[in-house]
């Protein structure tokens, strides 16, 4: 019946989830890496992929797409910094908020369904309130960076490809060579992968071997794991979701078929799956990074090193409806500008301050209510 269940969330219109057809585009001069990280060779990459993305405009143009070209053409503007850039089959680009030279502390930004060179706006102005979260504080000591990393094509929510890791296992090699290539450029940074939605499972095939501080999965379906162990990373591994994220009522299982996997398994916010929670707020499936949110200051926090996890054997957060009492809190050592409670020693935080977990499998017979007919929250996996 489960199987049944799921797999009938395939059987939608393929041309309601079609996406727009690749646009020509001439072959980048420039690797899809970071290069040396000095500001002298960081500049010339940066003045490098603006010519590139110059000419995939015109090539675009060429081809009679107006919306790609008008979106390479705003790409270009000035003061827009791309350490990579690859116009064809669809695009890829990595966009750097800050001053990656300097940068003690970087965050990559890894997205989920439906962000592409034609919808890029919403994951652009992610990456710009985070960088702005980084410098909120005036006592805030060095710089710090994000990186908008669109490496890979995106699925559609509303697509057979949104539940299987498909898409996810093609584009892991190339988040983890690119990582690779900024630790190398950057070797004294800190570095943390910020995943969201199928973005998470992206980072899950990714993450074994990787030189990075910390894994976030926030609105994630799952990463095909059933432990954070399972990942085989030094990383620490956190999870979030906000109270009103529709991504909490996907089934959290894994189908096999006969080509592939449908579904991504264990809710990465359930204790089970061991990942250290964060404050997600109460907030939908896109709104994690809006300017001032409980989860951008959360993620600002990981991101500068200044949260800690929460201690081993704490109680669990509430689930979802059930009243807050005195077993829902959780002592942590999380830093107090983020959790607003006095006085260095750890305390107990809050349910409302504190991730939802949703509740268990919901009633299969009744039907599950799939993510992209979800009436709140915004449905970009």
């Amino acid at each position: 019946m489960l199987a049944a269940v799921v797999a009938a969330s395939v059987a939608l219109p393929v041309a309601a989830a079609a996406r727009p057809a690749a646009v020509p585009a001439p072959v980048p001069d420039v690797p899809f890496d970071v290069g040396a990280g000095t500001p002298a060779a960081l500049a010339q990459r940066y003045a490098a992929n603006r010519d590139g993305i110059r000419a995939a405009a015109h090539t675009a143009a060429a081809h009679g797409d107006r919306r790609r070209a008008d979106s390479l053409r705003a790409m270009a503007a000035p003061g827009r910094r791309f350490v990579s850039f690859d116009g064809r089959d669809g695009g890829r680009s990595a966009e750097v908020f800050g001053d990656l030279a300097h940068a003690g502390r970087i965050a990559v930004l890894v997205p989920g369904s439906d962000t592409g060179l034609d919808a890029y706006g919403r994951f652009r102005a992610g990456a710009e309130a985070l960088r702005g979260e980084l410098h909120a504080d005036p006592a805030d000591d060095g710089p710090g960076a994000v990186v908008a990393w669109l490496g890979y094509a995106t699925p559609s929510t509303v697509s057979p490809e949104s539940l299987t890791a498909d898409r996810a296992e093609a584009a892991a090699p190339r988040l983890r060579e690119f990582v690779r290539s900024l630790t190398a450029a950057r070797p004294g940074a800190r570095v943390s992968l910020l995943c969201h939605s199928y973005g998470s499972v992206v980072c899950g095939r990714a993450a074994a071997g990787l030189r990075v501080a910390d894994i976030v999965l926030y609105a994630s379906p799952g990463v095909g794991a059933d432990t954070a162990a399972d990942l085989r990373t030094p990383a620490t591994v956190w999870a979030g979701r906000g109270a009103d994220d529709w991504v909490g009522e996907v089934p959290h299982v894994r189908i096999p078929l006969l080509v592939t996997t449908l579904g991504f398994g264990r809710d990465p916010v359930s204790p089970a799956f061991g990942a250290c929670p964060f404050p997600a707020g109460t907030g939908g499936h896109s709104d994690y990074l809006t300017p001032g949110s409980v989860p951008l200051r959360s993620m600002a926090g990981i991101v500068k090193g200044e949260a800690a996890c929460a201690r081993p054997g704490a109680a669990r957060p509430p689930l979802k409806g059930e009243a807050a009492g005195p077993g829902a809190a959780v002592t942590a050592d999380l830093p107090c500008p983020y959790l607003q409670c006095p006085g260095p020693a750890a305390r107990p935080l809050p349910a409302t301050a504190l991730p939802q977990t949703p509740r268990s499998p919901f009633p299969y017979a009744q039907g599950p209510a799939l993510p992209h007919l979800r009436s709140h929250g915004r449905a970009h996996a």
